[in-house]
């Protein structure tokens, strides 16, 4: 696979972090096996980040950035370290590089930061060919139990030990991707799955949740049943065996449940991505942030893709009156599209984001990390519409005693 082909969303991050002339920009050469990064003796040579696609097996398409010095000086100086932080919020793995000199209180002090964002990360004592670790920094390493590795970009001396151990340190979500639905289900049972057609439906096909989910059921051996909200009554009525399981779209989900027994487990898409693609537990908190909504507050909707607005659009229309109506107050909306998320992200109560069909997982749990490492809660459309319609104990039902009947094995 062309790491360059790769989506973004596929790819883990990867940054390298130190002082100036810690070797960063010779380290990520020596690991990309190209020259991509500019490197001299001269202090401060690396001012923006240096973003380099790369294939690191097995792990898969990663990207090494290349980042300026925790030491750099001045004004200008100091934007390109507040740039080095911020790029720590979209990092899945840290390694921080330390020059000749040792571990110094810039090192000490980005590496609590690190840790209290929960970025794992491995300790690059770099320039070996020129020092060796000094018995102290052992200690500080083995003490606090850290990943920590000797090695010289200029000798590219144990280069791949480097790259075995980022593998080794990466988060899960970037090593295996979870179930949708398929544990939640067994062989031979029936799943209703209810599919409304409207105008934002896509002509002549299914929406990709719609499929995914689809498919897994048919990978279970269980039997698919696919019907309009219109036709769900009729559906159940003529099963022989009841449904174990049925399934709707978040926007029709108060026309829904009405229709289906409370014996019958019930939840949404979006539900099921809620923990497909990012953090079940996560944006189940966040959904329950809405309580704490107030007049004013500010709420960001945020898509992962652009796409024409219906006029009655679920991101822009629906979600924000419904939430509304629930809070009995005036809330402030900014939307948002796109790879990134605003840089002010501070300023908001709560973000809500679309399902993330056409994220990666790894993408859409690097967002929710990025929240929880700005104190932001967050949430998605799914859990969002349920909750504000008074059903998200329901739909959340199946996946929390799933998770119940795991931990008790």
């Amino acid at each position: 696979m062309n790491p360059n082909a790769a989506p973004r969303a596929l790819r883990a991050n990867i940054t390298l972090i130190g002082r100036r002339n810690a070797g960063k920009s010779s380290l990520v050469n020596a690991l990309v096996g190209q020259e991509v990064s500019i490197v001299s003796e001269q202090a401060g040579t690396t001012t923006d980040a240096v973003a380099k696609a790369y294939e690191l097996l097995p792990l898969g398409p990663v990207t090494f950035y290349d980042t300026a010095g925790l030491d750099d000086e001045g004004s200008l100086g100091e934007l390109r370290i507040r740039a080095t932080k911020k790029i720590l919020f979209k990092t899945d793995i840290a390694i921080v590089v330390i020059s000749e000199k040792g571990i110094g209180s810039e090192e000490k002090a980005i590496i609590d930061e690190i840790r209290q964002q929960k970025i794992p990360f491995v300790i690059a004592f770099n320039k070996t060919d020129i020092n060796a670790i000094s018995a102290q920094d052992i200690e500080y390493c083995e003490t606090h139990k850290f990943h920590y590795i000797a090695v010289s970009a200029t000798n590219k001396t144990k280069i791949n030990q480097l790259k075995k151990l980022i593998v080794d340190i990466a988060p899960t979500e970037l090593k295996q991707e979870p179930l949708l639905v398929g544990d939640l289900i067994k062989a031979g049972d029936n799943v209703v799955l209810v599919v409304p057609i409207d105008l934002s439906a896509p002509k002549g096909r299914l929406i990709l949740p719609q499929v995914q989910t689809l498919r897994e059921i048919l990978d279970a051996n269980a039997v698919a049943s696919v019907c309009k909200e219109s036709d769900l009554a009729a559906t159940l009525a003529n099963m022989k065996q009841p449904a174990a399981l049925v399934i709707t779209d978040s926007q029709v989900v108060m026309k829904v449940a009405p229709l289906v027994p409370e014996e019958i487990p019930f939840t949404t898409f979006s539900t099921l991505f809620a923990r497909y693609k990012g953090d079940f537990e996560i944006l189940l908190r966040g959904s329950k942030k809405i309580d704490e909504l107030k007049e004013g507050s500010k709420v960001l909707i945020a898509e992962a893709c652009s796409h024409h607005v219906e006029p009655d659009d679920i991101g822009t229309v629906k979600i924000p009156n419904w939430l509304q109506k629930y809070c009995h107050c005036y809330l402030q909306f900014d939307f948002y599209s796109g790879c990134d998320f605003p840089d002010n992200l501070e300023q908001y109560d709560l973000v809500i984001h679309c399902g993330a069909c056409m994220l990666g997982r790894a993408e859409m749990v690097r967002r929710l990390k990025e929240c929880e490492r700005r104190g932001v809660a967050i949430t998605n459309y799914g859990l969002t519409i349920s909750k504000t319609q008074g059903l998200l104990e329901r739909v959340c039902r199946p996946l929390e005693d799933h998770i119940l009947s795991k931990a008790a094995l």
